[in-house]
């Protein structure tokens, strides 16, 4: 194999980037990762990894350490009438925060022998590789990782949309010691807020709603349990925004291109699995390179896709309609059973045809005559 053959060039240095080049350079390429910004790399972010979260990045080989973030054992939701909570039935979740996330991913994708160019602007695709600050990088294989405004997906042609619905995030960090072993996620009329603790003194709290003018401070007012305890700490970091994309892609390959993370499609935000699917997209790809046919990347990226995006278009119907919401929470919150089953499936330890048993259609026949 020549060198070119054996070389690849990876756009985005974010952790879908650095989860691909893991598993590119212990397939045994020779890896260069482009990014236009410098280490460590913070984004709004709601910083929870979910037991099979977890689990992919053990498949990359990165742990997270035992004094690092802070391990909680479930979701619980809750509104201004009810709450209901679950254990996950495999495992914790845990709160960690980007930056060092980012750091662990690089740490690992570094000891491999990969090759930074950090603060890179200007990224073309060449005939033959990339062009960066005017420089040329030869690679056989380009990987865009470069976010939801991907300029090398566009290059390549590869940005016709299949399906798409925005909303928008903000995320701040809070000190004080978290009040629950559980991440949670208020609802209300007309956002969610996320609340992960991230370490035992320190908690992510984040917003997502259709409004881009909602900030955490407004959508509070409507969450008056959660704005009396964060009034109980103090705000240590900067209030960051983001978009929250739903949205797939017809391709996410085509000859030597091939998108991941963002890049490549997103589910929204109230699932907590973005970082989820960066991490199985990557060890999806390494399955694909032992093959030896690029055009495989495409159904498995969108088998992956299929349960988010599902788990996602459920939840999505709460928010969207506030009498079915408080409908929906108050009979989970008598019937956690099955609030239990919709987490089992959400985190993949359950099929989705679990979601079909009598016991739930039992509780819909009574939520539909209640």
């Amino acid at each position: 194999m020549s060198d070119r053959n054996r070389r690849v060039c990876v756009v985005g240095g974010g952790p879908a980037g650095l989860a691909a080049s893991i598993v590119l350079a212990r397939t045994g390429y020779e890896v260069v990762v482009v990014d236009c910004a410098t280490l460590p790399i913070d984004k709004a972010c709601g910083e929870g990894l979910m037991p099979d979260s977890l689990q992919a990045l053990a498949g990359l080989g990165v742990a997270i350490p035992s004094h690092a973030g802070f391990a909680f054992r479930g979701i619980r939701f809750a509104d201004a009438h009810s709450s209901v909570y679950a254990d996950f039935p495999d495992g914790m979740g845990k709160g960690v925060r980007r930056p060092i996330l980012h750091e662990l991913l690089w740490a690992k994708a570094a000891s491999l022998g990969v090759s930074p160019l950090w603060n890179s602007k200007h990224v073309h695709l060449t005939e033959g590789g990339v062009s960066a600050d005017g420089k040329f990088i030869e690679a056989s294989l380009v990987v865009a990782a470069d976010g939801q405004n991907s300029s090398i997906r566009r290059q390549a042609g590869l940005d016709r949309v299949r399906r798409e619905k925005r909303r928008y995030g903000f995320r701040r960090h809070y000190r004080m010691a978290p009040w629950s072993s559980y991440m949670e996620l208020h609802w209300g009329p007309r956002s969610q807020i996320y609340v992960t603790p991230v370490a035992a003194d320190e908690l992510c709290v984040a917003v997502i709603s259709r409004d881009p003018k909602l900030r955490l401070e407004e959508a509070l007012l409507e969450a008056p349990e959660l704005r009396r305890r964060l009034a109980e700490g103090a705000p240590v970091s900067i209030e960051m925004g983001g978009l929250s994309i739903s949205r797939r892609f017809q391709r996410v390959q085509q000859g030597d291109v091939l998108l991941a993370g963002d890049a490549s499609g997103s589910v929204d935000a109230i699932t907590g699995e973005g970082m989820c699917l960066a991490f199985k997209q990557a060890l999806s790809l390494e399955r694909v390179l032992l093959t030896g046919d690029l055009r495989q990347y495409n159904s498995q990226h969108g088998d992956l896709m299929n349960l988010p995006e599902a788990m996602s278009a459920l939840m999505l119907l709460l928010e969207s309609n506030t009498r079915l919401q408080r409908k929906v929470l108050a009979g989970l919150a008598a019937h956690p059973e099955i609030f239990g089953s919709f987490l089992a499936v959400h985190v993949g330890a359950s099929p989705f045809r679990d979601l079909l048993s009598w016991r739930l259609l039992d509780f819909g026949r009574a939520f539909l005559t209640a």
